[in-house]
């Protein structure tokens, strides 16, 4: 199993998950993060992290946003890896929990 960036974390991107990861597994995009499956060991310290609850279990993903287990899987492998905290966007709280973001997600 693997733990799956989601929807919410578009434009909102806080970086407090990838502080606490143990293997590096998280990838950086312009406005979004993922983690990659491959890396990821399960260890569940990134969850609670997240300040804008973007993060699940694979086995726990809400079923309209299941498609982000594979965009997770597929950008993992073209972003490069962060491994350190950064600041999050000027306007991320305004973009917390805005539904529909999918067509935000800058590649």
């Amino acid at each position: 199993m693997t733990f799956v960036v989601t929807e919410n974390c578009i434009k909102c991107k806080y970086t407090d998950c990838v502080e606490v990861c143990p293997v590096d597994c998280f990838h950086e995009g312009p406005n979004f993060l993922v983690i990659d499956p491959e890396e990821c060991i399960d260890c569940t310290l990134c969850e609670p992290e997240c300040p804008a609850e973007a993060i699940y279990p694979e086995d726990d993903l809400p079923s309209d946003q299941l498609q982000f287990l594979e965009l997770n899987r597929e950008l993992s492998q073209e972003w490069p890896v962060i491994s350190e905290m950064k600041d999050p966007p000027e306007d991320a709280k305004e973009w917390d929990g805005v539904p529909d973001k999918l067509k935000h997600l800058e590649r």
